[in-house]
């Protein structure tokens, strides 16, 4: 356990912390993006797929169950995610303050000028995704339980689907550098596939932003309804 503490406080724990947390973020951000379009085989699919959540486990776990046990859990993560990057920007300012600059790679500029407004970003998105798709504060006409009503009601919307657009834009730039780091905080690096590392985040995120808006895209552009 004293390893563990001690490993935590280091520089290097705290960036591994911060990649496990964003690998489970990342994992559930691909899961979600998959489930978002099922919205394209139909209402009763989708409503379907919706349930199937809900009730994931039943009667082994209450109805709802699953589906809060894995509220908390990515909970747990973003906060985790969040109190890492706080402690290393803050050891990090507190390094240029000592006029250790010396920088090793470019992607540490890239990383302060991008991740911080995007995680900020990305986090005011998520309280308003919420409020506008699960709890219906922010919906013009949510109906409990009908997610497909939901969602294309939810996306006729030009200024909801422009707030979205740009909160992907703000997520794949996150994800692009993000994915590029953990594997350097994992160790996982070669020189035989160093350069292939930047091009693999490159896709991945870039696939996750079009899979993302495609979905409310297509219900503005009139082609679901």
């Amino acid at each position: 356990m004293r390893r563990v503490a001690t490993l935590y406080r280091s520089t290097v724990g705290k960036k591994i912390l911060m990649a496990l947390s964003g690998l489970l973020l990342f994992l559930f951000i691909i899961g979600h993006m998959l489930g978002n379009l099922k919205v394209f085989e139909g209402p009763d699919a989708f409503n379907a797929y919706a349930e199937g959540i809900r009730t994931f486990g039943y009667p082994f776990l209450p109805e709802y169950g699953f589906l809060w046990l894995a509220r908390l859990v990515l909970l747990g993560a973003v906060g985790l995610h969040i109190l890492a990057a706080v402690q290393l920007w803050q050891r990090s300012r507190g390094a240029r303050a000592r006029k250790y600059r010396k920088e090793t790679n470019l992607s540490f500029s890239y990383a302060s000028r991008t991740m911080r407004w995007g995680g900020v970003l990305i986090f005011l998105f998520v309280v308003y995704h919420i409020l506008h798709m699960t709890t219906g504060q922010a919906h013009p006409d949510f109906v409990y339980g009908d997610v497909y009503a939901n969602f294309i009601i939810g996306f006729q919307s030009p200024l909801v689907v422009g707030f979205y657009l740009v909160a992907q834009v703000a997520l794949c730039l996150h994800l692009y550098h993000g994915i590029w780091s953990m594997t350097q905080s994992v160790g996982a690096t070669h020189p035989k596939y160093d350069r292939m590392r930047r091009p693999v985040a490159g896709v991945f995120a870039t696939g996750i932003f079009i899979g993302f808006i495609i979905p409310p895209m297509a219900v503005l552009l009139g082609l679901l309804s």
